[in-house]
């Protein structure tokens, strides 16, 4: 039987060897084990079955691979919880976490509404967060809404949000006091130089529009006026870059108060308007 030092080394060299970050090791040989990866380090010593370092071998194949560690294992952090992964939906990215800090800052709204939703997280972190609010969330993907459904359930907020398949605001009515969106913003110029990671175990329909990647801040912000309550806001992902394009799409839709703010490097990353009062 091999240790759980012995297996971290090994896998560790071989996914250093080819360019990998080596401490991935950890995460997947702690799912292995069913225990948190911060324990690994008291458990150097201890013996790993022969069942489990096959399976273990198995993940450090797939990880060679440049299979994100979140799709093995299945799942991934986002402000502090865990949700469901698949390959039907985007990886959580610490990036959109700059969009719920930002959501948060705001009066708590009532109703929130979350468009292209994939794993759900931002609309039950928000509903997490905000015990009184209710949500949607929709998506074009019907395997994508299976997962949010899956991760509210998991998360105990199955019944303060609903699921709908969606167009963007095609199927959706009412008004809502917060409208979210992490839509598809890579451009085609910009697909050529996503990691394998990400250009070949997400959903090419989560990340690009085609184009500029300006699309779908123009069906959003054309639909936000109709679909706000007087004012209420809409806040948005962008891309790094994107920041004065989409901040002019959205004053060009009638929004007020359009802002850009950064992400925690300081690159640009949400939009946020106001419907007027």
């Amino acid at each position: 039987m091999s240790t759980v030092q012995a297996l971290l080394v090994a896998a560790g060299r071989r996914l250093r060897d080819a360019g990998i970050d080596a401490g991935d090791a950890r995460p997947l040989l702690a799912h292995v084990l069913g225990v948190a990866r911060d324990r690994l380090v008291l458990m150097g010593p201890d013996e790993v079955s022969d069942d489990q370092a096959a399976r273990f071998e198995g993940y450090v194949t797939q990880r060679l691979g440049h299979r994100p560690v979140s799709k093995i294992i299945g799942e991934r952090l986002f402000w502090g919880r865990s949700f469901a992964v698949t390959d039907d939906v985007l990886d959580p990215r610490p990036e959109t976490e700059s969009l719920i800090a930002a959501a948060l800052n705001l009066s708590a709204p009532q109703r929130i509404i979350d468009l292209g939703t994939g794993t759900g997280c931002i609309p039950l972190t928000l509903l997490a967060e905000l015990p009184d609010a209710t949500g949607v969330a929709c998506d074009i993907s019907d395997a994508a809404l299976s997962v949010a459904a899956q991760n509210a359930a998991a998360l105990g907020l199955a019944t303060r949000i609903q699921f709908l398949q969606s167009d963007w605001f095609a199927e959706v009515t009412g008004q809502f006091d917060l409208i979210t969106s992490n839509p598809p913003y890579i451009s085609d110029a910009e697909m050529r130089d996503l990691s394998p990671e990400v250009f070949h175990h997400d959903p090419h329909l989560a990340l690009t529009p085609g184009g500029d990647g300006l699309s779908p801040y123009v069906v959003l912000a054309a639909g936000a006026r109709d679909h706000l309550t007087p004012g209420g806001h809409i806040l948005v992902e962008i891309g790094w870059r994107q920041g004065a394009d989409v901040a002019r799409i959205f004053r060009d839709a009638g929004l007020i108060d359009v802002a850009i703010l950064p992400d925690m490097d300081g690159r640009d990353r949400v939009v946020t308007g106001r419907n007027p009062s």
